[in-house]
């Protein structure tokens, strides 16, 4: 018998036994979203105790992005910890100062996510759900037929669903990204 006859089934034989536990107790917690058009899909998400909030899933973003007004609510109940500032060239080539912040906890659907950077928009922009806080609960899946996020390694809380929004939100026709005309500054505790 040949060498790659005797290591082929063995390893077969392995991923088959490690697979199927592997696979089911990652992906444990679905989440709904649901579609505002022109392929943008939302959740709504709870921000540390603060009330829900709507937020569009963009895994084409690098971080988690909250709002200024949803920072202020924080920073008022100490939830909220600076930790570095980044430089964002935004698509129309605008740069900005843009501070990041550890949120200390997100909640998604029936998954918590603890210790999150944030980066943090001026005003009361669109709010992101990007990557910085879906790696933490990866592996995860983005579903679009039926629209729906499916998260791993959660630390699963109460059946409760999430409320809808009670912070007020970004109208759908606000940019989601701000423009230069906003003077942000960073925000420093």
């Amino acid at each position: 018998m040949s060498l790659s006859a005797l290591h082929y089934p063995c390893l077969a034989l392995g991923l088959t036994l490690v697979s199927p536990s592997v696979l089911a107790g990652d992906f444990n917690v679905t989440v709904p979203m649901h579609d505002k058009g022109l392929a943008t899909y939302y959740v709504h998400a709870q921000v540390a105790d603060l009330g829900a909030s709507e937020f569009m899933v963009d895994t084409g973003s690098g971080y988690l992005t909250i709002n200024e007004q949803t920072l202020f609510a924080l920073q008022e109940r100490k939830q909220a910890q600076y930790v570095k500032e980044l430089r964002a060239i935004l698509a129309n080539g605008t740069e900005l100062i843009i501070p990041v912040y550890a949120i200390n906890q997100l909640r998604i659907g029936n998954c918590t996510i603890r210790n999150v950077e944030a980066a943090v928009f001026p005003a009361r922009t669109r709010q992101i759900l990007g990557l910085s806080a879906l790696n933490k609960a990866a592996p995860f899946t983005f579903s679009v037929d039926p629209p729906e996020l499916v998260l791993s390694n959660c630390v699963q809380t109460a059946d409760a669903p999430v409320a809808q929004p009670v912070l007020a939100e970004a109208s759908a026709t606000e940019p989601a990204v701000p423009s230069t005309s906003t003077g942000a500054a960073p925000l420093r505790p």
